[in-house]
């Protein structure tokens, strides 16, 4: 215990004394404090002494599509500690391919008694889809909130990343390095985030290099949101002329740096490239890949927040919450003065 302790009264912010007193349910200490020093309980793993647990307050579902793309992880991350920090239960259910559909895994949280459930990049993104499976959902009582993808024929919450804002971001960031040949690679066109970033990346070649719409056509190529995707689409946009690429994803972008390597290509000395998402780790590629970072903690807490809104009789708007994204600069975008060598 003597080194729970510690760890426990760091990452609270109190002393040690003050965790034991908290732990062995002695009196005089505040009430914030002694609810810092149960949360670090929870964030770091250890359980809560018997007298001290909280009897749950539910369970909330969480859909996310599969965790190879390391975006979603970082997401149910930090949603699920957000609701923990409020008693209930996080129950993940992730699609995988030839796995549960979005509609099983739904009926499969509604049929164990959710609160509630939050939806990640789920069918709501989808614009081919049918939204009545949401009024369905809300037929049952049971409330929800969407993240990433937007619908105006679902009412509830919905949490985006402003995809129009991101691709100005990046657009801005290379043509201020002379490049005047960009592409985009991004996934499937029926998807609203992509439908999003096609408008920005068409409205920032307009505000900074004066291209028109038919003009941009040719520099935006559609493929799947995997590193095979990425080199695909970047493969097609290389032979186009471009010398750099916005991505859609962060794993698009590794895919589109193997394709310029795989023709003899530096990153970023003859091309550059642009990532999405600032998944964990992405940092430490080679070359460290400069991205647009979602600002994952600041809207999954979000959706929690909403949820628990909904699940309280209080709702937040049926709308959309849009989170500005950032540019974060590394080492896969240069000059596009010089061009290729």
């Amino acid at each position: 215990m003597t080194a729970r302790l510690v760890d426990i009264a760091a990452h609270a912010g109190v002393s040690e004394a003050t965790v034991s007193r908290v732990l062995n349910g002695k009196p005089g200490v505040a009430a914030a404090t002694r609810e810092a020093v149960l949360a670090a309980l929870d964030v770091l793993g250890y359980e809560r002494p018997v007298r001290l647990r909280r009897r749950s307050a539910g369970l909330i579902g969480l859909i996310t599509p599969e965790l190879d793309n390391p975006i979603f992880p970082a997401f149910a991350q930090v949603i699920a500690q957000a609701l923990t920090r409020q008693g209930y239960t996080p129950v993940l259910a992730t699609q995988t391919p030839g796995g549960s559909t979005e509609d099983e895994l739904t009926e499969m949280l509604v049929d164990r008694g959710v609160s509630g459930i939050i939806f990640v990049s789920g069918l709501h993104a989808d614009t081919t889809a049918d939204m009545t499976r949401y009024a369905a959902l809300r037929g049952q009582d049971v409330p929800f909130v969407l993240v990433n993808g937007f619908s105006p024929e679902v009412a509830a919450p919905f949490v985006s990343t402003d995809d129009r804002a991101a691709m100005r971001l990046a657009v801005t960031h290379l043509t201020s390095l002379g490049h005047t040949r960009i592409g985009l690679a991004v996934g499937p066109k029926r998807f609203v985030p992509v439908v999003r970033k096609i408008e920005g990346f068409r409205l920032g070649l307009l505000e900074r290099l004066g291209l028109s719409d038919e003009e941009s056509e040719d520099l935006i190529q559609h493929s799947l949101y995997t590193l095979e995707g990425g080199q695909a689409a970047a493969t097609t946009l290389i032979n186009r002329g471009c010398t750099a690429i916005v991505c859609a994803s962060d794993m698009m972008a590794l895919g589109a740096v193997r394709a310029a390597r795989d023709v003899g290509l530096s990153v970023p000395r003859d091309i550059s490239v642009v990532g999405f998402d600032d998944s964990p780790l992405i940092a430490f590629t080679d070359p460290p890949l400069t991205t647009i970072r979602q600002p994952v903690q600041a809207m999954g807490q979000a959706a929690v927040r909403a949820l628990l809104e909904e699940i309280g009789g209080t709702p937040a708007p049926h709308g959309e919450f849009a989170f500005m994204p950032e540019l974060v600069v590394r080492g896969s975008t240069g000059s596009g003065i010089k061009g290729r060598g």
